[in-house]
């Protein structure tokens, strides 16, 4: 038995792994136990790499769509001819004409993270989108606006907290997301022995069932449960400002906007009541180190970045922003902020259409159909995708879907013929991770301790196969030419990783890394926030015009949407499974074997007051559009919210993934709206989206789910 060693590139925990070959074969996979950081731990998708590695699904070459089928292709051959279409569109109509989709996966492989800005830049192409504005967009605005830098996102201290408020968050599903946390259900339940975790969610969701408390809240919300939540704060006490000195620039501005507004009928609006809201805010003040987290299911709503910001004047109220055991961003080994990293920048341009801001560089994804259908000066007509499958993971998929059949040229780099790619002209498909080298850039900077690892390859590259960063220094290459312009390739990984360590505080080098396959734990997270703002002020930026502004916005329309809408109405929320939170892992037959995980979920009351009997088809629909599914009834959901998961839908012609196609269940992304936004950041506002169930199929499977 052969033992090698990777840190998974699956999920966002980066857990370590102990790969196990007999006679070159990978034959088993397990949790690394002298991983420093993950322990030993690992979840469902490190084991589905097996599957991966051997998927006769997964494109090996280069393939070209030819009279509405892909063909090989050489690799010089689909560089240049990538190169000479993106570059003839831009001539010919512009460079906003050309595209880029960047979808989550980029940020867990090296060769992309790193390499990808350079083909960016010369594209020059303002029509650039990412998964970022339909997942965190609000975080890293907040972060913008307050410390001067898109990714001094502060990381909850959870192994040190006594007492979390959990807002929108299922970690023991995510695997933490912009909280770094290998063994996440261990940690939480031992914060539940020493102190308390409080869950606020519209569904009792795997991290609620094992919370100190939890309180079902109304979809949109969570902008006013968090107001009051401030306001009760400051009635039992001053503010805890000692650690900041004199760094907080409009503490009282943002407090008199506060108090400026009407009354916004909290209790009525969240599902909340106020001896709740009190009372929490008692546990928070009378803890030792307390801290406030909201995750993916605050930032997806209409008022996403108020939530965010709210969420940092509580941190900062209860003195417990930067501070041990409260919430602090990570000093990564490798920087992401400081001299030289991209700190953001927001309404340099706007959108064609529709005239939203751009944020960091990127236009929000919800715009990218009208970008493509509406003709004039500008209009995008071809499309370059990496690692994205926008089609499962936008909102109006279905609209998106008809909009990429009609582009000029479409080049995507991805393993998979799916949804999305199937439009492509071109499919460039990386080599296996494992046969790469790969340092966790992003979710190192944002893990509950200092961590630092270098994952060396542990196969050889297969002949004829391209590593990721080697795809995109030949794309770049080839574009650069056809363009006539001036190309500078960047060196191997391992050189970039070393001299991402040279310019970090850590005092590592590559050596230290390849010395240690196993990873380095350097020790818990530390006060640094103040120390490393990038504010014009140099101080905490307390009352951002961009925020204040918005609560105005607050005030003119407090209800969640479903409020103003026809009787019947229910309110749809979204749900990850630690097995499916991203779509091409429905190919994988570890991950999807077991129980059904992709019915709509709906309170037993909701079922009854329409006829539909549990296990039973439905049609549901919103302003634009329906899917079919099945239901199961639940007591977890909050009446009138129903749960729909991400990344089903497979059952589309041209798509070809063998096991993905078999499954049942729709797209949520066909239900949500691209014209809900969260107005300052333009982050999708799906968390909420109104919908009408109602059934079109005799019951088969009755029984409530508790």
């Amino acid at each position: 038995m052969d033992l090698r060693y990777r840190a998974c590139p699956l999920c966002e925990a980066i857990c370590g792994l102990e790969l196990r070959y007999q006679d070159g074969r990978l034959s088993a996979i397990r949790g690394d136990e002298a991983d420093p950081f993950s322990r030993g731990h690992v979840c469902p998708k490190g084991n589905a790499i097996l599957d991966l590695e051997s998927d006769p699904d997964r494109l090996r070459q280069p393939m070209q769509r030819v009279d509405g089928k892909f063909v090989p292709i050489s690799w010089d051959a689909a560089l240049t001819l990538a190169g000479e279409r993106l570059a003839a569109v831009q001539r010919e109509h512009g460079d906003n004409a050309v595209a880029a989709y960047l979808g989550n996966p980029n940020v867990h492989h090296y060769g992309h993270t790193a390499y990808l800005p350079s083909v960016l830049r010369l594209l020059r192409s303002h029509n650039v989108f990412s998964a970022s504005s339909v997942d965190q967009w609000p975080h890293q605005l907040v972060a913008y606006l307050m410390f001067g830098h898109q990714f001094l996102i502060p990381v909850p201290d959870i192994d040190h907290s006594d007492c979390i408020l959990m807002l929108g968050a299922n970690p023991i599903a995510s695997n933490g997301s912009l909280m770094t946390a290998p063994g996440i259900d261990k940690r939480l339940k031992a914060l539940c022995k020493r102190g308390r975790l409080i869950v606020i969610d519209p569904r009792r969701s795997e991290t609620a069932q094992i919370a100190s408390a939890y309180h079902a809240i109304t979809p949109g919300s969570d902008a006013l449960f968090l107001i009051e939540l401030l306001r009760c704060l400051r009635r039992l006490g001053p503010a805890r400002l000692d650690h900041y000195a004199g760094r907080l620039k409009g503490w009282n501005d943002a407090w008199r906007a506060i108090d400026n507004l009407p009354d916004l009928a909290v209790a009525s609006a969240t599902g909340i009541a106020m001896e709740t809201i009190e009372a929490i805010a008692e546990q928070l003040w009378s803890a030792e180190r307390p801290l406030v987290y909201g995750r993916l299911g605050v930032s997806t709503q209409a008022f996403g970045s108020l939530c965010q910001w709210l969420i940092q004047l509580i941190n900062i109220q209860l003195g417990q922003l930067d501070q041990v055991g409260g919430v602090l961003p990570n000093q990564a080994a490798i920087p992401v902020t400081g001299p030289g990293t991209a700190r953001g920048h927001y309404a340099r341009w706007h959108s064609r259409v529709r005239g939203l801001a751009e944020f960091a560089g990127e236009l929000p994804v919800a715009v990218l159909r009208e970008e493509i259908e509406t003709p004039g000066t500008g209009q995008v007509r071809a499309l370059l995708t990496c690692a994205g499958n926008p089609v499962l993971s936008t909102p109006e998929g279905r609209a998106l879907d008809r909009a990429l059949a009609g582009l000029d040229f479409m080049v995507s780099i991805d393993i998979y013929i799916n949804e999305t790619t199937r439009h492509a002209d071109l499919i460039l498909p990386p080599a296996s991770f494992l046969s790469q080298d790969h340092y966790d850039l992003i979710f190192n900077a944002f893990a509950v301790r200092h961590v630092s690892r270098l994952s060396a390859p542990v196969v050889a590259m297969a002949e004829g196969e391209r590593a990721d960063w080697q795809i995109l220094d030949g794309l770049g290459a080839a574009l650069a030419a056809a363009k006539q312009k001036a190309w500078n390739p960047l060196p191997p990984p391992r050189q970039l990783i070393a001299e991402g360590l040279a310019r970090g505080s850590s005092g590592l080098g590559i050596d230290d890394l390849l010395a240690a396959p196993h990873g380095l734990d350097l020790g818990p997270l530390t006060p640094s926030l103040l120390g490393r703002l990038e504010t014009a002020s140099g101080q905490i930026e307390c009352a951002p015009e961009l925020l204040i502004a918005d609560l105005q916005r607050l005030a003119t329309q407090p209800a969640p949407r479903t409020g103003a809408l026809a009787p019947g109405s229910l309110s749809l929320i979204g749900r990850r499974d630690l097995r499916n939170n991203n779509s091409w892992m429905h190919n994988a037959a570890r991950l999807i074997k077991g129980k059904p995980r992709h019915q709509l979920l709906m309170h037993p009351d909701d079922l009854a007051a329409r006829g539909i009997e549990d296990g039973g088809r439905v049609r549901v629909r919103s302003r634009v559009g329906q899917i079919e599914t099945e239901v199961r009834a639940t007591l977890d959901m909050k009446p009138g919210v129903v749960s729909l998961p991400h990344g089903f839908g497979h059952r589309i012609d041209g798509v070809q993934l063998a096991r993905a196609t078999t499954l049942a269940g729709a797209s949520i992304n066909d239900l949500t709206d691209a014209a809900e936004l969260d107005a300052p950041s333009g982050n999708a506002a799906f968390c909420g989206t109104p919908v009408w169930v109602e059934a079109i199929a005799a019951a088969t499977a009755p029984g409530i789910a508790h």
